[in-house]
């Protein structure tokens, strides 16, 4: 894994973490770094209503110039096979095998053809509990999906409804975690994850930094997004929230972080 970029709090970066949080606000519970000031949004996937993510404004964070090695790394389990949307599924039944499902569930592309509706509905029906699964609630993340793509489209100034420019994109990938309780069929981690987005082939990457609260159970052969056990965890969770802070950070290590490496 290769040193991370050092980012400021520029519009841009504020720009990509709030559309991703809005992406991913489904999953969980998303806030940018920086966003402790304000409280975490909680997922309502379990009673039903769409989940939403309300970051406050962020601080600046940059990383530090000297790299500090991560104390500690995981190369996370690939899911056995791809499912019709394109997702990995079938991680193992292990504690490291939730955590590679959470991890995946919240790795989202946006670009080209691929909307922000596609990935909400594709992590919808490939991750979350079929007890949180209801037409009203799908319904109800599409048209916030459809939302958040027509700001997106706005932002880089490309009409509703068209691909985005050519080199534009808006992408999230999990580069940390740390567990907060981990059973045989349930398990809950806070998610550290790296958005990205850039308006085309010529402009500048932005970054943003993102924590995450998933909390996923064993169903049916697979681990599946719970908001009955993310509800269970935010109690606990609440009382060690990790700082949001980059591997390569000082910082990263006294939060408890793992840092994910890319599994071979």
């Amino acid at each position: 894994m290769g040193r991370p970029r050092k980012t400021g709090n520029t519009k841009g970066t504020w720009a990509a973490g709030v559309a991703l949080a809005a992406v991913l606000a489904l999953t969980g519970y998303a806030v940018l770094n920086g966003g402790d000031e304000e409280a975490d949004t909680p997922s309502k996937a379990g009673s039903g209503a769409s989940a939403s993510a309300s970051p406050g404004p962020s601080a600046t964070y940059a990383l530090p110039d000297d790299w500090t090695e991560p104390n500690a790394w995981a190369a996370l389990p690939r899911g056995k096979h791809t499912d019709e949307r394109g997702s990995q599924v079938g991680f193992p039944h292990t504690t490291e095998g939730a955590v590679a499902a959470a991890a995946a569930l919240n790795t989202v592309s946006i670009e080209g053809g691929r909307d922000t509706v596609d990935e909400q509905l594709r992590i919808y029906h490939s991750y979350v509990s079929k007890a949180d699964q209801s037409d009203a609630h799908a319904e109800e993340i599409e048209l916030a999906a459809i939302q958040t793509d027509k700001s997106l489209h706005q932002q880089m100034g490309v009409p509703v409804g068209e691909p985005l420019p050519g080199g534009a994109y808006m992408r999230s990938s999990v580069i940390g975690y740390k567990v907060v309780n981990a059973a045989d069929d349930e398990v809950s981690v806070w998610l550290l994850a790296r958005a990205a987005q850039k308006g085309g082939e010529t402009a500048k990457e932005s970054v943003e930094y993102l924590r995450i609260l998933n909390a996923v159970v064993w169903e049916d052969g697979d681990w599946k997004l719970s908001g009955a056990a993310t509800q269970r965890a935010m109690d606990e969770a609440q009382k060690g929230k990790p700082e949001i802070v980059a591997p390569g950070d000082a910082a990263f290590n006294s939060a408890g972080w793992t840092a994910v490496r890319e599994a071979s």
